[in-house]
């Protein structure tokens, strides 16, 4: 789509202020504004770690204990993020109740702590750690406790069993409900917005391409080019940041005013 930054932010806000379904999809490109790095960009963390495999952490005490250690170092850089203006907005969406869900790739719980309540996560959730024998999860701030106390491989309280984050690990599978869920969405709405994704991870990168191919117009905000531009319908290589609170603006100029809330007591 040709035009000025302004002319295209006004076009996008028509499409989703008639739409009946909008998704919004994210990732590492939301939350490194919000000071967390990416894995795969410069200075990512895998310019400075190699993957852990999921086959080797649950069979290599010493792959285990250098996952852990990792961990243990990187938790206060995680713990310490706040959600962002791109967060915020996408909150907004949901709040103005033009958002069907976020499907996202981020395991940092910003979304949440947004505000949005219909969040897909495709990859975990890295405030929880989970027994792999018996399921049983234990807040991330409660095992790094138990790391700083000089623990370096954590096991199960319950059951003496394997503890992991509840995140999706390489060569691990995807979570199976969620997957389909997010597929399910992304085939039935009729926006489509990627947001801070380089879209080169599946089969979560396969949720904007289910949506085009179902008729749905797509969105894209990031940085740097992908290999879906050639078929987005709109293009935005700004910061998600600067792009998204202009853009709920526009929406929200757009639509009814929403009730106030009941008064005071």
């Amino acid at each position: 789509m040709a035009g000025s930054l302004e002319a295209k932010l006004e076009t996008v806000a028509d499409w989703i202020a008639a739409a009946r379904h909008v998704v919004v999809f994210t990732g590492a490109g939301v939350s490194t504004e919000s000071g967390i790095p990416d894995f795969r960009g410069p200075g990512g963390i895998w310019s400075r770690y190699s993957p852990i495999t999921y086959q080797e952490f649950i069979s290599d005490p010493e792959a285990r204990r250098e996952s852990w250690r990792r961990s243990r170092e990187s938790y206060s850089q995680f713990a310490a993020a706040q959600p962002n203006a791109a967060h915020l907005a996408i909150a907004e969406l949901e709040r103005l109740g033009k958002l069907e869900c976020v499907i996202t790739q981020n395991v940092d719980n910003l979304h949440q702590r947004a505000g949005n309540t219909r969040v897909i996560e495709l990859h975990g959730n890295s405030q929880w750690v989970v027994c792999l024998e018996c399921g049983k999860r234990y807040p991330r701030a409660e095992i790094q406790a138990w790391l700083e106390r000089g623990v370096e491989m954590p096991a199960c309280e319950q059951c003496g069993g394997i503890l992991k984050s509840a995140t999706v690990a390489f060569g691990q599978a995807m979570p199976e409900r969620e997957t389909t869920e997010a597929e399910t969405y992304s085939r039935a709405c009729d926006v489509f917005i990627v947001v801070g994704s380089s879209l080169v991870v599946y089969p979560a990168a396969y949720m904007p391409r289910y949506a085009k191919q179902s008729g749905a117009r797509v969105v894209l905000v990031n940085a740097s080019e992908t290999d879906f531009d050639h078929r987005a319908d709109a293009i935005f290589h700004e910061r998600a940041g600067e792009v998204l609170p202009r853009l709920v603006d526009m929406v929200r100029a757009r639509l009814p005013a929403l009730p106030e809330g009941p008064p005071a007591a």
